[in-house]
This record gives structure tokens, C-alpha cells and sequence, in this order.
């Protein structure tokens, strides 16, 4: 599953047993420690364009999720706990825990988002600052379905099914589903680098597959009842947030983010962001308008 990826020269690889899981992290860099989070479909390479920037002023930590990339892909369980936000966001805070760094930042794209939102909740003091990249919190989003929703969101009834026919059938052709996916959901002209396309399909494996399928299943269940606890009991954002958005996707058509994500901030004048060029993989549609976003936040 090794891809030579062009914007990783340099990045240590390295792998980090977590409560008997390994994690897969690339690492480079200088300076106040940050961690990289990926969405679906992808890994930690679609960070190839942006992580080298941030590692010029900071220790970039980008990571594959539990389920993806070249990380474990632990065993399903009936509750989807496996592979709940919580279990997930464990993982990422022991990686950074094992590499010494114990107070950081946290940028999270799509499902790296919602794991992000978890360590912002369950790791309240290991994270300085976070950046949410083009998603609404899970339980918004869940809470305000509509027909634009079910019509550009299918993939998460599809892949939430409790048989195993998602797998089944994304199988049969699963480099067909990923290129379709991100055609689907970037923006106008967006050209993906094949190296890291490549990286993405040699994960997308059997067990890739049920992996990524499992972590949709959870966010259906035990993601959402957590969700819905915290926020009756109160729990919120306590530190500063960044919303990016791509200014032709479906989150700024079908949310008002600035608004949606203050609604579970401590504080909602530390919530900011904006609407960056592209669609919904905006590190790879916009990587210069992302980096500068994310420069300008982080600081040095």
C-alpha cells in the first residue's frame, strides 16, 4: 500500500501502537505541533499540497484514521463503537501523546472534522486550537435532513446499512466508487494528483472498504447518541475554531457554518471562518487559499 506521494519528501513515517491499535502518521517539521486529519475517501496523502507549508513554521503530524490509509483496521463490533468518533479521537490523542506532544492543534477534513469536534470534547485539554474543514457537526447534520441532503449525502444512509451489501458492492468496483466520489463532490475543474489518487485506491481494500463503511455505521449510532449527550449536558467548544467552507459545495448551500458551529462553541465570538475557492476537498482544490487560512490561524 506504500504510494510515493510528491509533497512528502522529507516527512518521517512513522507507527504508533495505541491501546493495541497502530496508528500510520507522517511527520516533519519544526515548531508548535499540529495534527492533520483526513476524510472519506482518501488518507493521510490528500495533506500533500498543505502539510509542507505548515511543517516550515510547525511540527506537522498528519495521520490515517483507524479504518483507513495504513492504520489498523480493528474489528467491527455490534454497537459500531469500533469505530465511533470517540475510539478514533483516543487514538489520535495517544499518537500525539507517543510523539511527545501534548498540548497541540487539530485540523480535520470531512470525517477527520467530526473526529476532530470528539477530541475537542473528550480532550478538551490536549488541543490549543482547531480547524473544521467543509462539514456541519454530525449531529446537525442528522438533525436537518432534507431532499438536497438525501440527494448529495446519499452515501451516508447507503454506507450506514447495518448488512454488509455497502461493502459488497462497493467492492465489485471500488476504485470506480472512490474516483466517482471525488469527482462527485469537488468543484468545477479540480484535478486530483494521481500519486495520491493512487494511495487512496491501494487502501481502499477489502478491509479498507468495511473500515470506512464501519465509521459511516457509527456515525448513524453511537456517534450521534454521544453527540446528543454532550450537547443536553452542556458541553461545548472551548477553544478557538476555524470553519472553512468551499464556496461551490453542498455546506455553505445547505448550512450557514459560522452560525451552525457557534451553536456549540463555549464562546461563539472565538468561531471564525470563510468560504475558500472549490468544492468539498479543498485541501487539493484550493491548497494555497487553505494553507494561507490555516497560516493565518495557527500562527507560528
Amino acid at each position: 500500500m506504500t504510494v510515493a506521494v510528491p509533497g512528502f519528501e522529507g516527512f518521517d513515517e512513522v507507527d504508533v501502537e495505541v491501546d493495541g491499535v497502530r496508528i500510520h502518521a507522517r511527520t516533519a517539521g519544526e515548531g508548535p505541533p499540529v495534527l492533520l486529519l483526513h476524510g472519506y475517501p482518501q488518507t493521510s496523502a490528500m495533506w500533500h499540497l498543505v502539510a509542507p507549508g505548515l511543517a516550515e513554521t510547525h511540527t506537522v503530524v498528519a495521520a490515517d484514521l483507524r479504518g483507513y490509509g495504513r492504520s489498523d483496521r480493528p474489528a467491527s463490533t455490534p454497537d459500531h463503537a469500533s469505530y465511533g468518533k470517540r475510539a478514533m479521537a483516543a487514538d489520535q490523542a495517544g499518537l500525539m501523546r507517543a510523539l511527545g506532544h501534548e498540548r497541540y492543534a487539530v485540523v480535520g477534513h470531512d470525517r477527520g472534522a467530526r473526529v476532530t469536534h470528539r477530541l475537542l470534547l473528550d480532550h478538551p485539554e490536549a488541543v490549543t486550537r482547531a480547524a473544521v474543514i467543509d462539514i456541519a457537526p454530525t449531529r446537525h447534520v442528522l438533525g436537518h435532513v432534507d431532499l438536497l441532503l438525501a440527494r448529495v449525502y446519499d452515501h451516508w444512509f447507503f454506507l450506514a446499512q447495518e448488512t454488509d451489501l455497502p461493502e459488497v458492492l462497493i467492492g465489485g468496483a471500488a476504485e470506480h466508487w472512490l474516483r466517482t466520489k471525488l469527482d462527485q463532490w469537488s468543484g468545477p475543474g479540480a484535478v486530483f494528483d494521481e500519486a495520491a489518487v493512487r494511495e487512496y485506491v491501494a487502501c481502499f481494500d477489502t478491509d479498507g472498504i468495511r473500515g470506512s463503511t464501519e465509521d459511516y455505521r457509527a456515525g448513524a449510532t453511537i456517534d450521534l447518541v454521544d453527540d446528543e449527550a454532550d450537547f443536553a449536558a452542556g458541553r461545548r467548544i472551548g477553544c478557538p475554531l476555524l470553519v472553512l467552507w468551499g464556496d461551490a459545495g453542498f455546506v455553505g448551500l445547505a448550512y450557514e457554518p459560522l452560525a451552525v458551529w457557534q451553536e456549540y462553541a463555549e464562546r461563539p465570538e472565538l468561531v471564525t471562518g470563510r468560504p475558500v475557492p472549490g468544492g468539498h476537498f479543498l485541501p487539493e482544490e484550493a491548497p494555497a487559499e487553505t494553507l494561507d487560512a490555516l497560516r493565518d490561524f495557527l500562527g507560528s
